[in-house]
C-alpha cells in the first residue's frame, strides 16, 4: 500500500472564515472593533508579526501578510507618541495591505488610528488574552488550517488510545471491522473517507470528512449512525496516526510476516508510519488481532518490549547453554493438577 502523496495545502483564507471558526477550534475570544468588508482580507501565512519597527518607521522588512498582533509594547509605544507623531506611525503600517489587527490584553485604540484602519479597509480585533497565549493559539490555528493534508480511502479507529487506520481493497470488510470494534468499546473516528492533516515534522491528525462524519455504510446493511446507536462514548473528532493496518486478500503462496522481526513502514504526507499487514480468510478473528496490535504498540512505544526478539533471545540463550550439552535437557515436573 503506497501513502506516499505530496498533499494539498490550503493557500489562504478570508478573515471573515478566521473569525467565525477561531472560537469554535480554540478557547479564545476575538471582538470586532470595527465594520469592514471581512471577506476581502486574506491570510495567507501561518505566522503572525509584532509590528514593533514597522511603528518606528523602519518597513523595508515588513511581513505585512500576516495577521498583526499589537501587545502591550506596541500600545504603550504609540501612547507615548504625540498625536501628529502618532497618527504618522501608524500610517507606516495602515498603508500595507495586511489581513486584520488584533489588540491584545484588552488593549484600546485611539479613535483616530481606529477611523485610519477602517478607511484602509482592515479589520480591527480585540482579545483579552495576553500577547503570549494569542500568538500560541493562533499559530496551533494557523497551523492547522494552512498544514498538508490529504483524504483517504479507510477507516479511522481509537484502539486502546492508539490511532489504528484500517485500508485495503474495497470488499475487504474495514467498515465491518471497524464497526466490530466500536461495539467492543472502542472509537470511531472515520469511516471510509479518512483526512489526514500533517502537523510539525512528524504528526499525523485523522479526522472524518465534513459530511460522512461518523455514518457508516455496511454492505447488505445500509447507513447506520455510530454516534446516535453507541452514543458519544463510540466515537471522536481526531486521533492521530500511530498505526496503518492493512488487509489482504488472503494467498497461500503469499509471503506473509511470522516473526515481527521486520518492522514494516508506510509512507503518508512524507512521515513514515509502522505498518501491519493482515492476510484475510475464513475463521481468522480481526477484530482481536488489531486489539492485539495496538497493545503490542504500546509495549514496544512504552517499555520497549518486542515479543519477537524476546523469543529470539530465549532461543539463542538455549542454543548457547552448555549445561544442555552436558546433561541434556532441564525437564520440570509438575504435580497433578485433580478436579473435584
Amino acid at each position: 500500500m503506497n501513502f506516499d502523496q505530496k498533499g494539498l495545502k490550503k493557500r489562504s483564507m478570508t478573515v471573515a472564515y478566521f473569525f467565525d471558526n477561531i472560537s469554535k477550534s480554540l478557547d479564545i475570544k476575538l471582538r470586532r472593533l470595527n465594520k469592514v468588508d471581512e471577506e476581502k482580507r486574506r491570510i495567507f501565512e501561518r505566522d503572525l508579526h509584532r509590528p514593533g519597527l514597522a511603528l518606528a518607521g523602519f518597513t523595508n522588512l515588513f511581513t505585512y501578510k500576516r495577521v498583526q498582533i499589537l501587545g502591550n509594547t506596541e500600545n504603550r509605544f504609540l501612547n507615548h507618541l504625540d498625536s501628529k507623531t502618532r497618527k504618522k506611525a501608524f500610517e507606516s503600517l495602515v498603508r500595507f495591505k495586511i489581513p486584520c489587527i488584533i489588540l491584545t490584553s484588552n488593549n484600546k485604540l485611539e479613535p483616530e488610528l481606529l477611523d485610519m484602519a477602517t478607511a484602509a479597509g482592515i479589520p480591527v480585533f480585540v482579545t483579552r488574552h495576553s500577547s503570549t497565549k494569542t500568538i500560541y493559539l493562533l499559530t496551533d490555528f494557523l497551523d492547522d488550517q494552512f498544514s498538508q493534508y490529504q483524504q483517504y480511502h479507510g477507516s479511522m479507529v481509537d484502539v486502546y488510545g492508539v490511532g489504528v487506520m484500517l485500508v485495503g481493497k474495497s470488499g475487504l470488510g474495514k467498515s465491518e471491522v471497524a464497526l466490530d470494534l466500536v461495539e467492543r468499546g472502542h472509537r470511531l473516528v472515520a469511516d471510509d473517507a479518512v483526512v489526514i492533516n500533517r502537523k510539525g515534522e512528524n504528526v499525523l491528525i485523522a479526522s472524518g470528512n465534513e459530511i460522512v462524519d461518523h455514518f457508516m455504510e455496511i454492505r447488505g446493511l445500509g447507513v447506520v449512525d455510530v454516534k446516535q446507536i453507541f452514543g458519544i462514548r463510540a466515537i471522536r473528532d481526531k486521533k492521530v496516526v500511530q498505526v496503518v493496518v492493512e488487509l489482504l486478500e488472503w494467498n497461500e503462496h503469499g509471503d506473509y510476516e511470522r516473526l515481527g522481526l521486520d518492522t514494516k513502514t508506510t509512507r503518508i504526507l512524507g512521515v513514515d508510519i509502522p505498518l501491519v499487514q493482515l492476510p484475510i480468510n475464513p475463521g481468522k478473528n480481526i477484530t482481536v488481532i488489531i486489539e492485539v496490535v495496538a497493545l503490542n504498540y504500546l509495549l514496544k512505544h512504552y517499555s520497549g518490549y518486542v515479543a519477537a526478539e524476546a523469543l529470539e533471545q530465549r532461543i539463542k540463550q538455549v542454543i548457547n547453554d552448555e549445561s544442555l550439552q552436558k546433561t541434556g535437557p532441564n525437564r520440570t515436573y509438575f504435580a497433578k493438577d485433580y478436579e473435584e
